[in-house]
């Protein structure tokens, strides 16, 4: 087996100025707000599937005069079929709403980081990794 080796790397010396040091922590910053950011949208999402889920099987109940209990916090409270109803469509708005405002706050976030990517690789080129794990 032969073994093959890249040519040597040439590592060029650039000088890190205050301001370059704040683009790339402000970079490092925003990066993790993002991850946390599609973290909660993708929890809300499922939160939002579960209540979906919830009203189609309170559409499928048969006894409009059953009570339905409905979780407030930490406790359960009956409500009718209709108020039930009521109450998930508004708690699905609600969660669309939060989604909404997180997705528009992580697009903003992806415009920012590429900004600050074209600057940072225009100083620095390869001599530095602005790209995520994908670990």
């Amino acid at each position: 087996m032969a073994a093959t080796m890249k040519g040597p790397v040439a590592v060029e010396d650039v000088n890190v100025t205050f301001e370059d040091q704040q683009k790339i922590n402000k970079f490092a910053r925003n990066t993790s707000r993002m991850t946390e950011l599609k973290n909660e949208i993708e929890s809300k999402k499922k939160s939002l599937q579960n209540l979906q889920d919830a009203g189609d099987d309170l559409m499928m109940l048969d006894d409009d005069a059953l009570l339905v209990p409905f979780q407030i916090g930490d406790v359960f409270i009956s409500h009718s079929q209709e108020e039930t109803q009521e109450m998930l469509e508004a708690a699905k708005e609600t969660l669309e709403q939060e989604v909404k405002g997180l997705e528009e706050r992580v697009s903003s976030i992806q415009q920012l980081l590429s900004d600050l990517k074209v600057q940072l690789y225009a100083k620095f080129g390869n001599n530095i990794n602005l790209e995520a794990d994908e670990s």
